[in-house]
């Protein structure tokens, strides 16, 4: 079983790879349940923050032009509900943005109100369109690279306040 999970974490960490450059390192990253990658890239020093979407080496989204000003794209927004279980302990986390007249949010979520399973994390991809139709992208959470929730202390982008966490 071992050596399944790690043939499963080197063929994704290779492939994820390829969406990268050189100079830049993964900050966020699943597989959907479409077998896309979803991924958030920064420039080693901080220069930009680009987002990636695509299957194989095809990139069909990637967004925003890679400069300083990348940055003021994004924005972060979170929601935590303590307590654990009895409480039904919740923990969201979103990266949003806009591109072409669409709405992007990128989520990572907890809930503590069941017991520990899958169903406990979920990801994904929530895309508004002109018309305000929501399409839902689901992330499978064993594929997770990163963390949204160091958004909330790294100061690398704005965090909304008071914002709707569909």
């Amino acid at each position: 079983m071992k050596l399944v999970l790690l043939f499963i974490c080197i063929s994704f960490n290779s492939f994820s790879q390829k969406l990268l450059q050189n100079n830049e390192v993964c900050i966020y990253s699943f597989k959907t349940k479409n077998g896309k990658t979803m991924m958030l890239a920064k420039e080693k020093s901080n220069k930009y923050i680009v987002y990636r979407y695509g299957k194989n080496n095809k990139i069909e989204l990637e967004f925003p032009e890679k400069n300083e000003q990348s940055w003021k794209k994004f924005t972060y927004s979170y929601y935590l509900r303590g307590g654990g279980k009895q409480n039904s302990g919740l923990d969201i986390d979103n990266i949003n943005f806009q591109s072409n007249g669409y709405k992007y949010i990128v989520f990572s979520a907890y809930s503590a109100g069941d017991e520990e399973s899958e169903e406990s994390y979920s990801v994904g991809i929530i895309i508004y369109d002109k018309d305000e139709k929501r399409t839902v992208i689901k992330g499978n959470p064993k594929t997770i690279i990163g963390k949204l929730i160091d958004f909330r202390t790294n100061e690398l982008l704005t965090i909304e306040e008071n914002t709707d966490m569909d």
